[in-house]
């Protein structure tokens, strides 16, 4: 595997492509324990865009080099800033860029929390497909506790947690604990400590060996149909199975599963 610095940003993101075609994109600002500051949200966005253009990449993995956090979330010192309010509201374009690039990714994402995920971190962990967390790890939007609200990851808690829950996390500002988490819909397996790399890479290795040309359709089918109509989404999936039969991976897929084969994709 190699490791380097994630175009544009040397020290705040770091990206690593395994040979398998699992991209491992991490957050490394470990002195703000990966407080999205501007220059970690422009090194992510540049990772995520590269991950996203490069065809050697089947899957991403977000991580942290902290050893105890994943993201502490906004960087509060720019809420109080001497600065104009009209230079503050387009601070936070850099995050909004950042949810809306990983809700429209090609690519299956997994998101590996290792430590505390707070405020604007809850968005990050909720854009990813799949979220695997370590037993220590804790989930909470505590913005009301300084006199803020989680304005910025209020759309993607209604969209991933239910309302009632939703509710409690945005007015009480309280933590959960990775269970919790699990139970919410918030994260999708809880392992040991020693054990998260290994099930996060698992998974990753297990989604980068699945036809790039299916999963890129079920995954912008998944985003499209969600908030459809019942009749309109029925219909949309019909046009993408139709879509999805006229490709040379699914006659694959199929006759390696009747020859007793692993398939090989050309990803066409």
């Amino acid at each position: 595997m190699s490791a380097e610095p994630a175009e544009s940003v040397p020290e705040s993101v770091f990206y690593a492509l395994a040979p398998k075609g699992v991209a491992t994109i991490t957050l490394n600002e470990p002195a703000t324990r990966n407080a999205l500051s501007p220059a970690l949200l422009d090194g992510l966005h540049a990772a995520l865009t590269r991950a996203r253009d490069d065809d050697g990449v089947r899957c991403v993995v977000l991580a942290s080099s902290h050893a105890t956090v994943f993201c502490s979330g906004a960087n509060l010192g720019g809420f109080a800033a001497d600065a104009p309010l009209v230079a503050k509201h387009f601070a936070s374009d850099r995050l909004l860029a950042v949810f809306r690039l990983l809700a429209s990714f090609p690519k299956p994402t997994v998101c590996a929390v290792g430590g505390h995920a707070l405020a604007g971190a809850i968005g990050l962990v909720l854009a990813c497909d799949l979220v695997v967390a370590s037993e220590d790890a804790t989930f909470g939007t505590p913005e009301i506790a300084v006199g803020a609200f989680a304005f910025m990851v209020m759309a993607l808690l209604y969209r991933n947690v239910p309302r009632k829950r939703a509710n409690e996390m945005l007015l009480l500002g309280g933590r959960m604990s990775a269970s919790e988490a699990c139970a919410a819909g918030i994260v999708n397996r809880v392992v040991a400590a020693g054990e998260l790399d290994g099930a996060v890479a698992e998974w990753a290795d297990k989604l980068a060996g699945s036809s790039a040309v299916i999963m890129r359709l079920g995954k912008d089918a998944m985003r499209r149909q969600a908030d459809m109509d019942l009749d309109d989404a029925l219909d949309y999936l019909r046009s993408q199975l139709t879509l999805a039969l006229s490709t040379e991976d699914i006659v694959e897929g199929v006759s390696a599963f009747f020859a007793k084969r692993e398939p090989v994709w050309r990803d066409r």
